[in-house]
């Protein structure tokens, strides 16, 4: 065969396969031995397809081709009408006459093919380019964003800044987290990573006419090769494909922008990396039969065997992408075994049988095996797709052994005895179910515990009397009558004697109390269960032996068809683990997961590191750490609504798909920048400079500011100096000449206001205290017990076990700095200089002992206290005392509604405290009381926002959606960065899932158009934390308010969970 018959043929098969999955989509018939049925019957006319499939054989005629036919509603003009026949040629879908589905449908298709006669673009191809002109779009209305959304850069290159030789993400430019899935994981190929990055085009390129195919596909791979390089050595965090994804939208014209499947995309891409490789390849083998990398490395081939109408048939295929049904199905096995086998498997192997049934048999596999996993469906009564969100299994290493044509005999054997096999599991099961569903009835119960419950009821105690006839009917409510409170006889006699004594009279009868609490109580004299009237010793003796004989025969038997059931459970598992059938392994490389509706979502990956020998996630420009037990959890199915759609093996066999590369003179593994050509060198090498550029021009502004900063400040400090001269002026002057020390900085700070009065109370009253018990002691001695005596109250207060609404940490730094371990040091100049304090010379006795404290101070020197660590203590107190003032602002706010405002003082609340609880336990307020209240308003601002969705009002919506974007949407990252905090990532499911049933709800097109571009914002999964608006502005305050207020806020809260200090 020549090389044009053989790329003739391959074009062929990809054109069938496309008229296929055209088909399966118009139709939602999944059956494709009928498909391929109804392309015969029409000779791969679409219409007639159609009209086979639903039994219309009738045939459509031919439409005017200038006519563009549209089916919006009235008033909605996001359409282009074509021609004057328009309004003539609108079909109307809203009554039962399927000949109008029909007529639709046909015309849908004849446009397609009126359009790809007129332009040589296919429907697919139409298809793609409208996801990508959205994503052109949404890339472009990114500019405009403030940098309140989450999904803006941030303006600090630091927090760009690639971490050691962490995995390089990259940029979702505007609904492309598809692109980013996709790439990385091929990118994590790494012999396709060479391929990519050693590529050069055709020399004769430029001779070559320049058709739509190359024109789209050589601009294509240099670009995917300026990709590939900058994830190889890039300085960045992640980088920006905006130009890749350009020439993707360039290659196509479009008219819409539309929501579409991925799996096209990778379908697309694939073929243009063919292409591009075989332009090359023709080049290098002139005369020979090329050799395509990519044909080599993603596609195989399979056998189709069969019999169709009595006729036997065998035809090879190639195949890349091998789809997979999921529905119905709990494994990948399974979904191969019925993808393996259509129609009748028994016709295949009789003579003289006319059934039709095929089987494929893989005849060679691709060193990369990709399943496209078909998780969405088309519901024909509501007329749109709709995901399959049930669980299915995959392993992490897949034998193909079953399913190569070599071992076509053995595995036939190895499915009629599974076959067999569940046959019987079949009638076990049933039988089994006799016994644990037992009765005629509706309800149904365990037929040992039925055996159980008779021989219970014959062993109770027989009664005497009817259970009614012993009940006054004119006692109160569950009071006792004077006949239940008598002592009872009737258990100690038998039922029939006539000595029992008669009932007292009235008169003898002891007063009913009414215990409202307990009158429901069973009366101790009555049995707890019903017992028979009369009954016979030896009639229970009979009874008791039957019923505990036949309960023993049916527990064994239970057990019995239980241990059947599962020995067969696990000879069917076991089926194909002999050495013969695990000959093909396959490793998981990669899987592409979805999550959200069929018609909006976000995409990511996992992806096998095997160097670091973990799973890895690539989140658009997250890349963190991960794990077999997160993958299960995310891509399995029937967790929240994310599912795996896509899974990448590879071939155990051919290490060379994920190994490194070694110089071939040195023998040593080449890294980095040495794996990439010179030109690739050069174009990482500028970029990194660019970006180098970027920090230090950002670093000088940040200088600059902070010198701007200092000298605002000290002009300020000059200005208050001044003025303090010209008061000191006016005064006698000191007695004391030596220059006072500073004051503490914490006694300084701007925020807190007269903190100093608090303190200086609580210093004159140690040193009374101290004066009264030590009279005639001098100052440096009365210094030395009242500094004892503070510190021992404090000392006080910061071993007491207090609730969160007395906490003496805000009352005084020295309880803070107790608390959380401070050096002795620390402490002691901190106290010390509190004594030193210029506020405390009210009396002489009192600025006595403030000057021999100021002495005190400068006679400590540098080696002494670490004056760094010391400022540390104090800012790290400030701190604490500022998150302390957003938390209570924010509780107060929340106590009154005003959620909006509440939002951004518990966000700053909570990621000040983080910090500080890293540093220790104490440092900090309870982190699980902030998230709570964290977690309450974003699920009140989700719910008002969905609430103005609901009403439709064109403000409201609009109002609605501004909060989501605003306010919701770029919280969400910091509640799902810490994955061990499983209730935020709860309301993160529900605040999704609120707005993800929308999608299956009526709304009219500009609800569901405002809906549709909204989801993937909210569905990105992406931790990724960028920027916020800046912090609220915190006023003066004191010390006593700040206590004052926080107790008073906590203490009215109503749910308040454990305090964490």
């Amino acid at each position: 065969m020549t090389v044009e018959q053989n790329v003739l043929q391959q074009h062929s098969q990809k054109h069938q396969q496309t008229l296929l999955n055209q088909l399966r989509e118009v139709t939602g018939t999944t059956d494709t031995q009928l498909l391929q049925q109804a392309l015969q019957v029409s000779n791969g006319d679409l219409a007639e397809a159609v009209a086979f499939l639903t039994e219309k054989n009738t045939k459509v005629s031919q439409q005017e081709e200038a006519t563009y036919y549209q089916t919006a509603q009235p008033g909605n003009d996001r359409y282009i009408s074509v021609g004057s026949q328009a309004d003539t040629n609108v079909i109307d879908l809203t009554g039962d006459d399927k000949d109008d589905l029909q007529r639709a449908i046909a015309l849908s298709l004849e446009e397609s093919s009126r359009a790809f006669r007129e332009t040589g673009i296919t429907d697919e191809e139409q298809a793609i380019s409208r996801v990508l002109e959205a994503s052109i779009a949404e890339n472009k209305a990114c500019l405009k964003r403030t940098h309140v959304e989450v999904w803006s850069d941030s303006p600090n290159p630091h927090d760009r800044k690639r971490v050691d030789k962490c995995p390089v993400g990259l940029k979702n430019v505007g609904n492309t987290c598809w692109f980013s899935a996709v790439i990385q994981s091929l990118f994590n190929l790494l012999e396709f990573q060479r391929l990519v990055l050693h590529y050069s085009p055709p020399v004769c390129a430029q001779d070559l006419a320049c058709n739509q195919k190359e024109h789209r596909n050589l601009p294509f791979m240099q670009e995917l090769r300026h990709v590939f390089s900058l994830l190889v050595g890039s300085k960045r965090k992640y980088v920006d494909p905006s130009r890749a994804v350009e020439i993707l939208k360039d290659a196509f014209k479009a008219t819409d922008s539309q929501q579409q499947d991925v799996s096209e995309f990778t379908h697309k891409l694939l073929d243009w990396l063919e292409d591009a490789f075989q332009m090359k390849a023709e080049e290098e083998r002139e005369g020979e039969k090329p050799k395509n990398p990519m044909l080599e490395l993603f596609y195989g081939r399979f056998l189709a065997v069969g019999v169709h109408e009595g006729k036997r048939f065998e035809n090879t295929e190639m195949f890349g992408q091998y789809p997979l049904q999921v529905n119905g199905f709990k494994d990948l096995h399974e979904c191969l075994e019925a993808a393996m086998i259509e129609g009748e498997i028994e016709s295949l192997h009789s003579e003289n049988s006319a059934k039709s049934g095929q089987e494929h048999w893989f005849t060679e596999l691709p060193p990369v095996l990709t399943f496209e996993l078909s998780r969405f469906e088309f519901n024909q009564a509501l007329g749109r797709p709709e995901k399959i969100h049930h669980k299915l299994e995959f392993p992490s290493v897949l034998y193909m052994d079953r399913y190569m044509d070599k071992n076509r005999e053995i595995t036939r054997i190895k499915r009629e005895e599974i076959r067999r096999l569940k046959e019987h599991l079949t009638l076990l099961q049933q039988r089994l179910e006799r016994y644990l569903s037992y009765g005629s009835g509706p309800k149904r119960f365990p037929l040992a515990d039925v055996l159980q419950y008779a021989l219970e009821f014959a062993s109770s105690k027989p009664v005497c009397t009817s259970p009614v006839e012993d009940i006054d009917l004119a006692a109160p409510p569950g009071g006792t009558t004077a006949s239940q409170a008598a002592p009872s006889t009737a258990e100690h006699t038998p039922c029939s004697s006539p000595e029992a004594p008669p009932p007292p009279p009235p008169s003898q009868q002891r007063s009913v109390i009414h215990k409202p609490f307990t009158q429901s109580r069973i009366p101790p004299d009555l049995p707890m269960h019903p017992a028979p009237r009369h009954i016979t010793d030896e009639e229970l003796g009979v009874l008791e032996g039957c019923l505990q004989r036949w309960r023993s025969e049916v527990e064994q038997d239970t057990r019995d068809l239980q241990g059947s059931i599962s020995r067969i459970h696990r000879t069917i598992e076991l089926m194909y683990s002999d050495k013969s059938m695990m000959q093909v392994p396959y490793r998981l490389h990669a899987v592409l997961v979805h999550e959200g509706q069929a018609s909006a979502g976000h995409y990511w990956a996992y992806i096998h590191s095997q160097p670091q020998g973990r799973w890895m996630k690539y989140n658009d420009i997250s890349v963190t750490k991960s794990s077999w037990e997160e993958l299960v959890r995310d891509s399995f199915g029937g967790y929240r609504n994310a599912s795996a759609y896509c899974l990448m093996y590879i071939d155990e066999k051919k290490p060379f798909l994920i190994g490194e590369e070694f110089d071939k003179e040195t023998g040593q593994m080449l890294t980095g920048f040495d794996k990439l050509p010179p030109d690739l060198k050069e174009y990482v090498k500028e970029d990194n400079q660019r970006f180098g550029k970027e920090i230090e021009e950002w670093d000088a502004l940040q200088v600059k500011k902070a010198q701007q900063e200092r000298l605002a400040a000290a002009e300020a400090l000059a200005a208050a100096e001044a003025t303090a001269s010209q008061a000191a002026a006016k005064e006698p002057a000191p007695t004391v000449t030596a220059a006072p020390p500073r004051d503490p900085e914490y006694m300084e700070q701007p925020s807190p206001a007269d903190d100093s009065k608090h303190l200086k109370e609580d210093t004159e009253r140690a040193i009374a205290k101290a004066a009264a018990e030590h009279e005639d002691r001098g100052p440096e001695e009365l210094l030395q017990a009242a500094f004892t005596m503070e510190y021992a109250r404090l000392l006080r207060f910061a071993q007491e076990d207090t609730p969160p609404e007395t906490d003496h940490r805000l009352q005084h730094v020295i309880v803070y700095l107790i608390q959380n371990h401070a050096p002795k040091s620390i402490l002691e100049r901190t106290l010390l200089e509190q004594f030193a304090h210029r506020s405390l010379g009210f009396d002489q006795r009192c600025k006595s002992i403030m000057e021999v404290a100021r002495a005190k101070l400068e006679l400590i020197k540098p080696e002494e206290v670490n004056m760094e660590e010391y400022e540390i203590w104090h800012q790290d107190y400030r701190n604490f005392q500022e998150t302390t003032f957003y938390l209570l602002t924010g509780l107060e706010l929340f106590q009154k509604r005003s959620y909006a405002e509440t939002l951004m003082y518990l966000i700053y609340a909570h990621q000040y405290n983080k910090e500080l609880l890293l540093k220790g336990s104490y440092r900090g307020h309870s982190e699980e009381l902030i998230a709570h209240y964290r977690r309450q308003c974003l699920l009140k601002l989700n719910e008002h926002a969905a609430s103005l969705f609901e009403s439709g009002e064109e403000q409201d919506v609009v109002n609605g959606l501004n909060i989501m974007n605003e306010l919701v949407v770029p919280c969400l990252p910091l509640l799902l960065v810490d994955e061990m905090e499983e209730k935020d990532i709860v309301a993160v499911e529900d605040m999704r899932n609120r707005w993800c049933s929308y999608l299956g709800q009526e709304m009219e097109a500009r609800l569901q158009e405002k809906l549709t571009d909204f989801l993937p914002k909210l569905l990105d999964c992406s931790t990724e934390i960028r920027s916020f608006r800046d912090p609220p502005k915190l006023p003066s305050y004191c010390t006593l308010e700040l206590c004052e207020r926080f107790s008073r806020v906590v203490c009215s809260l109503s749910r308040s969970p454990a305090d964490g200090r």
